[in-house]
């Protein structure tokens, strides 16, 4: 029975490896960002802000030219500006996740307002919820799986032919 399932979901359990690995490279860049600039006192919204635009990058030619390779291309601006929406949404989620830690919780919990607990709200809370969200996303509307055509539709097109 697992195998079954496991037959069954194989391309969407590739696809999900390789999302991962991409997104452990952008992790680190994101993170070491995040890091040289919260040591050089840049505002934490500001900071992560900057990290992430730059990981995205770093993540949208991995995913673009790996993950989803097999995919049809709709087009190398389309497919980075819907990209680069997204991210903007993932970011909003991190940035929403730092924001209530740092300034919301931190008011009352003072422990929260460290450079720590800034990278654990932003890169390990915020990027979890925004990774499900990316995911779903990029898979769902910038990269595109190819449009199949019913049996039926493709027979009646060969028959035309002849």
């Amino acid at each position: 029975m697992l195998r079954r399932l496991v037959d069954r979901f194989r391309h969407l359990i590739h696809e999900l490896g390789k999302f991962g690995v991409v997104g452990i490279i952008a992790y680190v860049v994101d993170t070491g960002i995040l890091r040289v600039l919260l040591a050089a006192d840049v505002n934490p919204l500001l900071a992560k802000t900057i990290s992430t635009a730059i990981s995205a990058t770093v993540a949208f030619g991995g995913n673009r030219f790996w993950t989803w390779r097999h995919r049809e291309r709709s087009g190398l601006h389309r497919e980075y500006v819907l990209y680069f929406l997204f991210n903007v949404v993932g970011l909003g989620i991190g940035l929403a996740c730092l924001g209530i830690s740092h300034y919301a919780l931190g008011h009352y919990w003072p422990v929260l307002r460290t450079d720590l607990a800034d990278v654990v709200s932003a890169n390990v809370v915020g990027m979890f919820f925004g990774t499900v969200f990316r995911f779903w996303s990029y898979r769902r509307f910038v990269f595109r799986a190819p449009v199949i055509e019913p049996p039926e539709l493709t027979r009646m097109a060969e028959l035309k032919v002849k």
